[in-house]
């Protein structure tokens, strides 16, 4: 059966042995031997044989087409269905997570900010003669330093970030 599909195949694609032996890469022998019978292309050579035809390996192993029916189409549409609830119920637990985040996001900052403040500048008061002190005090420093210039910008994108997440109803 493959050997007939083969041949039926090409004839209909309007090539000859030659020019599909080409396309394919092998001799013209090797073609005329999987039409006569007498050897079987490998799992491979059957994939570019497919393609060259444009037709499933499994139309050229001998499979038959049967028409789709109402009822296999009232089926496949049941399964996208499920499919689309899904895909809308993993998009609205995705977007759920990305607010919650910036809510997250917001109230770190706004409590780190009012540590910030509560502790005003502590390291000024620090012994800088001790270097395990030096080195803590310039460390908080410069996190306070970045923070307090960065801060605004967070608590702005974290409340823009709730505006644009939240639940419309």
């Amino acid at each position: 059966m493959l050997n007939e599909n083969i041949k039926m195949l090409r004839k209909s694609k309007g090539l000859s042995q030659e020019e599909l032996a080409i396309k394919l890469n092998v001799v013209r022998q090797t073609v005329s031997k999987w039409e006569q019978g007498l050897s079987v292309p490998d799992a491979g050579m059957l994939i570019s044989i497919s393609e060259v035809f444009e037709t499933p390996v499994s139309t050229l192993l001998g499979e038959t087409l049967v028409e789709t029916k109402t009822d296999d189409l009232r089926g496949i549409s049941e399964k996208l269905e499920v499919i689309n609830l899904q895909l809308a119920r993993r998009k609205a637990g995705r977007e759920k997570t990305i607010h919650w985040l910036f809510i997250l996001l917001y109230t770190v900052t706004a409590v780190i900010f009012a540590v910030l403040t509560v502790l005003n500048s502590p390291y000024l008061l620090w012994d800088y003669s001790h270097p395990e002190t030096t080195v803590i005090g310039v460390a908080f420093h410069a996190f306070e330093w970045l923070f307090v210039r960065v801060a605004p910008l967070v608590l702005i994108g974290s409340i823009v970030g709730v505006c644009l997440t939240r639940k419309k109803v």
